[in-house]
């Protein structure tokens, strides 16, 4: 049985440790945020937001704070807001430890792919192209199979890339896949 989405962000939340700051991705990587309780970690957003808490209870929402998706998330005891100029000089000046992004398509070398697909409505890479190239570690959250049911694990990337060799771990639905150092991937846990 495959992993749900929740179930797979909570499998994500494992690979944090505690004292590292976090970048989550728009869509699936999201959802890390509601699983990491009691951790010591400090998440990331590249549009301004370090200390950023899980999404806020019905009714609670602030529209003016936000993650890099738009969506309302609130912010922990000491956190701060900033400028994206600062925001970005964190990721670029390799501060951020860990980041976990979505994915379209990840090559067996750790290439990523995450932002386009030709003929569809691009509205822009976002930060994904300074996060692969900054973050100390990159962790791919995706479904494991495209809705044409193609796995988006692929010998080489044919869709526009967002990085070249920056993925190390890569979590699916179908389980959790390492990055082999000769290329390939490595599976190290398997959803039931």
């Amino acid at each position: 049985m495959a992993w749900t989405r929740e179930q797979m962000a909570a499998r994500a939340a494992q690979d944090i440790h505690d004292g590292e700051i976090v970048n989550l991705g728009i869509g699936i990587p999201t959802l890390v945020a509601n699983y990491l309780d009691g951790r010591d970690v400090v998440i990331h957003s590249e549009n301004g937001l370090l200390g950023m808490g899980p999404f806020p209870f019905e009714g609670e929402e602030d529209p003016q704070i936000v993650n890099a998706g738009k969506q309302t998330v609130t912010i922990l005891p000491g956190g701060s807001t900033f400028d994206s100029t600062l925001s970005f000089a964190m990721v670029r000046g390799g501060h951020v430890d860990v980041a976990i992004l979505g994915g379209m398509q990840v090559s067996a070398h750790g290439d990523l792919a995450n932002w386009a697909v030709p003929g569809e409505k691009v509205t822009g890479m976002g930060g994904a192209m300074d996060l692969a190239s900054g973050a100390k570690r990159v962790i791919c959250l995706m479904m494991h199979h495209d809705k044409n049911g193609k796995s988006k694990l692929v010998p080489e990337c044919t869709l526009p890339l967002t990085g070249l060799r920056c993925v190390n771990r890569v979590i699916t639905d179908l389980g959790v896949f390492d990055i082999a150092e000769d290329g390939g991937f490595t599976p190290v846990e398997m959803a039931a």
